[in-house]
């Protein structure tokens, strides 16, 4: 016999709560505004005169396995680079019930994930990933 669940809890028992079409694409939508008018914007730059390190030439988010990551794109111009580009993972949206959303941030040493917020709306996920100093990029 299944136990009820307790109304206080949003997590889904063992995967991801799923995600209605309606929600995807709200999120989807809100996520290209606070790309293509704050984050790009404030960290996509022209590139550095000299060629050597990395730089951010593209901000953007998709959805993977029923998550919803934030990703850059990084040029390498080093002649020892094993590509001439890559993708780093920042930020990872997390379903929870009730169009809840737990919000991760990449540790710097992109093994694992952080928790950082749970429990909020796609608006204040997008406020977290504009506003908090874990999504700094």
């Amino acid at each position: 016999m299944t136990q009820p669940r307790e109304p206080w809890n949003i997590r889904p028992a063992k995967k991801p709560a799923s995600v209605t079409a309606s929600l995807k694409t709200e999120v989807e939508k809100k996520a290209k505004d606070l790309i293509e008018n704050v984050l790009k914007p404030r960290h996509v730059l022209p590139p550095p005169r000299q060629k050597h390190g990395n730089y951010i030439t593209d901000i953007g988010a998709k959805w993977f396995r029923g998550y919803f990551y934030y990703f850059t794109t990084y040029a390498c111009h080093s002649p020892n680079a094993l590509s001439p580009t890559f993708e780093w993972k920042f930020a990872r949206m997390e379903p929870l019930r009730d169009g809840k959303f737990a919000l991760y941030a990449m540790r710097y040493t992109g093994k694992e994930w952080v928790a950082v917020l749970d429990a909020l709306s796609v608006d204040q996920c997008m406020k977290a990933i504009k506003d908090n100093d874990w999504f700094a990029l």
